[in-house]
């Protein structure tokens, strides 16, 4: 992926993440690279936010002065190998869960959603939003795959809720991003399973859009922005229709965040040290993909 330059942004941010922009695929990315492990910590999460909100004032300042619009698209990627995102900082909820922090669950939720949001209706903006999946998306990073305009994921990739196994359900947006792709039967199946599902799985369930070979994931990108470029006024037109028909609203987002705040701050001590266990794993497993890619 060649012709990569920074992203102009704002003074101390994007500290767990490399924003970049390629000017003549009018496309802008952000490769998270969160420590101490690939989950959203909050750091990412404000890393995301004023992702959203640089590229929302560019843009913005374009279409005002009646200048071209110079960036229609909007990646979201791993920069860390093996791995497109863990999910939650379990870490923080086990903390915030014994504290009984309700409002820190609160807030992190509601930050959790913005962020998601945000992707999901395109900033608001006539952009697209992709999430491209090379690696293990678990949890709340199935859900920022998933909150995206469009999904493109490698064949060896990985994605599922591991939440049910520690008496938690995924509630950043999981179920009602699932629904609007399949039949909200089988989007609560995935949900209880706590199994991991392979991206051949899920696009041949119509969750994934575009599957790629393994290693070829930035090559399939590349390809779908050329496609739709060609189609530019369709492309356009059929986004419209499909969010005036499938978009989330925010509020149904954050009535479920509640309800997972109040789920949250009901588990035990042994569901707590499970988180912890997950974390242990994902230390491990992190360590390894590290350890490969050196």
């Amino acid at each position: 992926m060649s012709n990569l330059i920074p992203f102009p942004k704002s003074e101390g941010q994007n500290q767990q993440s490399q924003a970049l922009i390629n000017n003549q695929e009018e496309a802008a990315y952000i490769f998270m690279e969160p420590r101490p492990r690939p989950s959203f910590t909050p750091q990412l999460l404000a890393d995301l936010q004023q992702f959203k909100t640089d590229i929302a004032n560019r843009v913005q300042s374009e279409l005002e002065a009646g200048h071209p619009q110079s960036l229609r698209y909007a990646v979201v990627a791993s920069g860390l190998p093996g791995v497109f995102n863990y999910g939650g900082d379990l870490d923080l909820f086990g903390q915030l869960i014994r504290n009984g922090d309700g409002q820190g669950l609160r807030d992190y939720a509601l930050r959790c959603i913005q962020v998601a949001h945000d992707f999901s209706v395109g900033f608001d903006l006539p952009l697209t939003t992709i999430a491209l999946v090379e690696g293990r998306a678990q949890g709340g990073g199935f859900e920022a795959a998933l909150a995206c305009n469009v999904l493109i994921a490698e064949r060896d990739a990985q994605m599922g809720f591991p939440e049910v196994l520690f008496n938690l359900f995924p509630g950043m947006g999981a179920y009602s991003f699932l629904s609007r792709k399949i039949a909200p039967g089988l989007a609560e199946r995935m949900i209880l399973s706590g199994r991991l599902y392979s991206a051949e799985e899920l696009y041949d369930m119509g969750v994934v859009d575009f599957l790629a070979e393994p290693g070829e994931g930035r090559e399939k990108l590349q390809e779908f922005m050329t496609d739709a470029d060609k189609h530019r006024s369709v492309q356009r037109l059929f986004q419209r229709v499909h969010a005036r028909h499938n978009r989330v609203p925010f509020e149904e987002l954050r009535d479920i965040a509640e309800l997972w705040v109040e789920s949250a701050l009901a588990l035990g001590e042994r569901d707590v040290r499970t988180m912890e266990r997950l974390v242990r794993a994902q230390d491990r497993r992190t360590g390894k993909e590290d350890r490969q890619a050196n």
